[in-house]
């Protein structure tokens, strides 16, 4: 009877900016036998050209790698866009509307949350690399929830422009930021508000911070 050949392992590379992040989510994985991390970045513009140079199956991508530089949907974009391109599981804190549609359109191949039990990592790395969708559950749920009220669901766009007041930037600096007239940007915003229910943009981001459609 024939041995049966062992099947190559996974080959994941880590993308987070964190040192111990990455150091603990190594220890985690490498507990795995069918797994193998050759490779880890400590930011988003590194992550890419790993991507690029090295055999890699599975990216674990940050989406937050500090106020400068590429954001972690940027990175998945443009390393998802590479001949023979690895797929992209998110493993992030962020669990806002925002941050999934913007990683789900980049083409995330999984969005998993960092307070994920080891198993569900694991299993997630496995689905992904197998060329299927994982996703966390309370992830699913939203994007669930989007597709049953899509009405009353932000766009994309929307959910862009309100999260950038929420950072605090006016009318003209979106407009400037997402190559949008101003006029456009008040569009999205009059939609915002009818949406939410809101008549300002303190009642707006007040109803989009309590419903998780945005970062705090």
């Amino acid at each position: 009877m024939s041995t049966p050949i062992p099947l190559p392992p996974i080959r994941l590379l880590l993308a987070d900016d964190h040192p111990v992040v990455r150091a603990g989510l190594r220890a985690v994985l490498d507990t795995e036998a069918d797994f193998a991390v050759v490779a880890e970045a400590a930011t988003a513009e590194r992550a890419v050209e790993l991507a690029a140079s090295e055999a890699v199956d599975v990216v674990l991508m940050d989406l937050q790698f500090g106020p400068e530089g590429m954001h972690g949907s940027e990175a998945t974009a443009s390393i998802t866009a590479l001949p023979d391109a690895p797929r992209v599981l998110v493993l992030t804190t962020y669990d806002t509307d925002a941050d999934i549609l913007a990683a789900v359109e980049a083409g995330a191949a999984g969005y998993l949350l960092k307070d994920a039990p080891p198993e569900e990592l694991s299993t997630a790395v496995r689905t992904a690399a197998s060329g299927r969708s994982a996703l966390a559950p309370a992830v699913a749920h939203r994007l669930m929830d989007r597709i049953r009220t899509p009405a009353a669901a932000l766009t994309k766009r929307e959910l862009e422009v309100l999260q950038l007041v929420g950072d605090g930037l006016s009318n003209l600096q979106i407009s400037k930021e997402l190559f949008l007239s101003q006029a456009t940007v008040k569009s999205h915003l009059v939609h915002v508000y009818a949406k939410l229910g809101a008549d300002s943009r303190t009642s707006a981001l007040a109803a989009a911070r309590s419903r998780r459609l945005i970062r705090g």
